[in-house]
């Protein structure tokens, strides 16, 4: 387990959630710096800065453009949710990895933090 706050690559991500990897395979070895949970983009939009992962259920569009827009690195989408493949042209475009996990959230989450990931903002 990594202290609470240390960067993980994303790679490690795919390896804690057993997570499928969608798009963005070749940049994998990249890392990010902290992680949300949210099925509420406004939340996201509100408190989430830079290098952050996104752990949703939402399945649209609007996923990838906010994540656009806020730079985020990953997406991971969880209880086994797909995009659509206009939805992963977009992100791959965006160079946003995508992943998919049977994982639910809560644990998700949870396993990352436990992996040493920070939620965002957080002191550590």
């Amino acid at each position: 387990m990594l202290p609470v706050g240390e960067a993980m690559k994303i790679q490690t991500i795919v390896d804690l959630l057993h997570a499928d990897v969608l798009c963005g395979g070749d940049r994998l070895e990249s890392e990010v710096h902290s992680a949300c949970g949210s099925d509420m983009m406004s939340d996201v939009l509100a408190y989430v800065k830079e290098q952050a992962v996104l752990l949703t259920g939402l399945v649209n569009p609007q996923v990838i453009r906010t994540a656009m827009m806020m730079d985020m690195r990953c997406i991971v989408f969880v209880r086994g949710k797909t995009p659509s493949d206009e939805m992963i042209a977009l992100a791959d475009e965006g160079g946003i990895v995508l992943l998919s996990s049977e994982e639910r959230m809560y644990v998700a989450c949870g396993k990352l933090y436990a992996g040493g990931l920070a939620g965002d903002g957080e002191d550590v």
